[in-house]
């Protein structure tokens, strides 16, 4: 890639942080990058084409960043501490109010959103996998849409983003909540065969009558 493209990724990643999608155009782009305007046009043919591009660059870039991390995650809880840690990082450096910004874009410009979940099924493709290996053997298997769970879990870190910005504290216990879940999910996994059974059982009632 020629260093004007990337500045220009870069510069539209800067100019949203600074701006927000609704202050972004080639002129705030080309400000942030150093360059002339025109070279958006040149190089990436429109303002959305670039940030599409952007948006799934930057993406990519972070969840190879946090790959090794969640491949080595053994539970739930620990799975949770990544979380966090993911969290406050990409948060100090901007990059969830970035595809957070794309995903507020989407919203009104069609053009945007098919690319911009695109960027944000990357994080689904790597949290689904982590989530199918630590519930493997677990009842919960059974019943738990893991593709689902893995989108709302995304979903839910972008979320907390936005939320975070206005209250903290409840975006803390937002948080803490999930590890209480991920807590009891383990206390049934660590049931004896009988009781795990017993549980099975239920699940597989409660399952059929939906």
């Amino acid at each position: 890639m020629s260093d004007t493209k990337q500045r220009l990724l870069d510069g539209a990643i800067a100019a949203i942080r600074q701006h927000g999608i609704a202050g972004i155009s080639a002129r705030t782009i080309a400000a942030s990058a150093g360059v002339n305007q025109a070279l958006v046009f040149y190089h990436f043919g429109s303002v959305d084409d670039l940030l599409t591009a952007a948006c799934r660059a930057s993406t990519a870039d972070r969840v190879a960043h946090w790959s090794v991390a969640l491949s080595g995650v053994g539970s739930l809880r620990e799975l949770l501490a990544v979380g966090r840690s993911l969290h406050e990082r990409e948060r100090e450096l901007g990059n969830v109010s970035f595809l957070a910004q794309m995903l507020a874009g989407a919203q009104t410009d069609e053009r945007l959103a098919a690319p911009t979940a695109g960027a944000l099924q990357l994080w689904v493709d790597e949290i689904e996998a982590v989530l199918r290996r630590l519930l493997a053997g677990s009842p919960f298997a059974e019943i738990a849409d893991v593709p689902g769970l893995a989108r709302a879990v995304s979903a839910a870190f972008v979320g907390l983003e936005l939320y975070d910005g206005v209250d903290r504290v409840a975006a803390d216990r937002a948080l803490a909540a999930l590890d209480q879940l991920a807590v009891l999910i383990e206390i049934v996994d660590d049931l004896g065969p009988l009781a795990r059974r017993a549980l099975q059982a239920k699940v597989n009632r409660a399952v059929r009558r939906d």
